[in-house]
């Protein structure tokens, strides 16, 4: 219809959402989304904390707020980031934060502010699929950048950024998750941190620095943050939604000073205000309850449940079929044997009451085939085994089918 705008024309349904319908059956073992284990909070405690804030508090947290955030919420912002040396003498501070809804509208507000149509944004091969759709929709091309065991490539940076200025292309940012990563699980290298912000320095590109999991490592301390490392230029973007409610929907962006209010007047256009509620939920629950124990409680478990399905993938999985090994976060991303086709695979998987997430669509160009993205944080340990096992069936059928057909040639 020529009423839509051209923006939406390049819009593409989410990988994820179209397998959340069925992958939500209860017969089905679903290692597809990206959901917390929030069963593992202390439901009546935030019941009851949420009860007494709104009999105490009510007549602020259900109005309206400002733009940019609460200021008590931006101040307990600011002591989180100093745990992991995002502090002062790298210039954080509660006037820089915009407070967003969610992780997912930090990104929102960043494309808005940056990207034309046909701007080049690049970013990790594979990478969020979230990121992806808020570039897609803000008419930007992707390209990806490759990546190994040890994250981001520096060389392959460089080379990505020289490709492009040759063909007359605007690259505006960097957007890299570069601590356990979604969907791959990976973390950049202490020694390639250093080199991705020389590289991008050097080139004068932004970062964007997607940060949703740093909290979650359950095999030692990860790497600072590239946000720690550099004053200007790097844009941290974080999210409570992993550390303690997605339902709550409230994330942040650490800017610049000298784009900070330029941020602020986005989303009061876009959203005039986070929700008061929400932020008055988190602050209280920062304020008055042991939020660094419950974050061992998640570290504790998400450990048990990454070791349950590297276990179950070593114990069960074909030959030739290949998996990261993260240190935390919540995704395991697999490799098919054989030149397997994951996406074309999803049907016989949903028929074998197991889901999982196609590499597709963590592409910008539809590759990403022999790829599947595994997620371990919220199923229980025996029912990681139990959809690993039917998982392992199915790619050993797909396989017996390829080479029955392919003899008949």
């Amino acid at each position: 219809m020529d009423r839509y705008a051209r923006r939406v024309m390049g819009m593409t349904a989410s990988e994820i959402r179209a397998l959340f319908a069925v992958a939500n059956r209860p017969e089905v073992v679903s290692l597809a989304g990206g959901m917390p284990y929030v069963a593992a909070l202390p439901l009546d405690t935030v019941g009851a904390m949420i009860g007494k804030l709104i009999a105490q508090q009510g007549e602020t947290a259900l109005q309206y707020g400002i733009g940019q955030g609460m200021v008590e919420l931006r101040e307990q912002i600011c002591e989180l980031m100093a745990d992991v040396g995002i502090d002062g003498s790298v210039g954080a501070s509660p006037d820089d934060v915009v407070v967003t809804i969610g992780g997912q509208q930090a990104l929102d507000l960043v494309a808005r502010l940056f990207l034309d149509p046909g701007d080049v944004v690049l970013a990790e091969g594979p990478t969020y699929v979230g990121a992806l759709g808020v570039f897609q929709a803000a008419q930007a091309r992707v390209v990806h950048v490759q990546m190994d065991e040890d994250g981001l490539i520096p060389e392959a940076l460089a080379a990505a950024i020289l490709a492009q200025r040759a063909q007359g292309n605007r690259i505006k940012f960097l957007y890299t998750i570069p601590t356990y990563q979604n969907p791959a699980g990976v973390t950049l290298s202490e020694s390639r941190r250093e080199e991705v912000l020389q590289i991008c320095e050097r080139e004068g590109l932004l970062v964007i620095e997607d940060d949703p999991y740093g909290r979650l490592g359950f095999d030692g301390e990860a790497p600072r943050p590239l946000r720690a490392r550099r004053r200007d230029g790097v844009f941290y973007l974080s999210t409570f939604s992993k550390t303690f409610a997605p339902g709550l929907r409230v994330g942040w962006i650490l800017a610049p000073h000298a784009v900070r209010d330029k941020l602020v007047m986005t989303t009061e256009a876009n959203i005039l205000c986070p929700s008061n509620l929400a932020q008055s939920v988190i602050t209280t629950y920062l304020s008055t309850q042991p939020w660094r124990e419950q974050l061992k409680i998640y570290q504790q478990i998400y450990g048990e449940r990454r070791d349950a399905m590297l276990s179950a993938l070593s114990d069960l999985m074909p030959s030739g079929t290949q998996w990261t090994r993260p240190n935390g976060g919540l995704f395991v991303w697999a490799t098919l044997p054989d030149d397997l086709d994951s996406k074309a695979m999803v049907p016989r998987a949903i028929a074998a009451r197991v889901a999982y997430v196609p590499g597709t669509g963590f592409y910008a160009d539809g590759t990403g085939q022999k790829h599947m993205r595994l997620n371990f944080s919220y199923p229980d340990p025996e029912r990681i085994r139990e959809g690993i096992r039917r998982l392992a069936g199915v790619i050993e059928q797909e396989t017996a089918t390829r080479a029955v057909f392919h003899g008949a040639l």
